[in-house]
């Protein structure tokens, strides 16, 4: 199972706004994949899922909130072409997703809140 979650700004990112997507295997607990972009869409998503997939093929079920990035049609549609069942965590509930909240937490206090970041390349060559 993958879980799914993205990073919004923080305090000392210095770039105007940038997110980042996380993709966290929950058996192994292995950080899969880091995207960092200005913008998040469900294309990003697709495109970081299906090159995963490609390398460790499709999970059983992938696991997000219900951010417009997750539940865009285009996703939900192709994920259920390849057989991937989706869940999704309930509004507010951040402990249903909890390894990859753990993994928001520890990349945040270990990094984040330790280096100034001024440019979004910056940012996605230190972080990913």
């Amino acid at each position: 199972m993958y879980g799914l979650i993205t990073l919004p700004k923080t305090a000392r990112m210095m770039v105007s706004q940038y997110r980042m997507l996380f993709v966290i295997d929950e058996y192994t607990r292995e950080c899969l994949a880091i995207r960092v972009e200005r913008k998040l869409n469900s294309q990003t998503v697709l495109e970081v899922l299906a090159e995963l997939f490609l390398t460790h093929g499709p999970p059983e079920h992938i696991c997000s909130d219900n951010g417009p990035e997750f539940i865009a049609i285009a996703l939900r549609e192709w994920l259920r072409r390849l057989n991937v069942k989706t869940l999704y965590i309930e509004p507010g509930s951040p402990w249903e997703n909890g390894y990859c909240e753990s993994f928001n937490s520890k990349l945040r206090d270990e990094f984040l809140n330790r280096e100034i970041l001024y440019t979004l390349k910056e940012a996605q060559t230190l972080i990913e």
